[in-house]
């Protein structure tokens, strides 16, 4: 699958101005209670510990890449 990176650069800006706070300054990763909400949801592993990632789960693998098509998509209208 092929990305627009223009719709990916905005996304993760508009994520990063979500969780703006100080005034301008943002944590490069993202909130801890939106990862802990996906980890109830089942859609991804544990986000809490030393690791510096998670995985999907399937259910998660799966409305992920459909929300990536829908939103950042080469054809997408987004």
């Amino acid at each position: 699958m092929e990305y627009n990176n223009a719709k990916l650069q905005d996304a993760v800006l508009a994520l990063l101005g979500a969780f703006e706070f100080d005034n301008g300054r943002v944590w490069k990763r993202y909130d801890f209670s939106v990862m802990d909400d996906l980890h109830k949801q089942g859609l991804i592993t544990d986000p809490r510990g030393h690791r510096e990632s998670v995985h999907l789960t399937e259910a998660g693998r799966l409305k992920a890449k459909t929300l990536a098509e829908q939103f950042f998509g080469a054809g997408s209208v987004r």
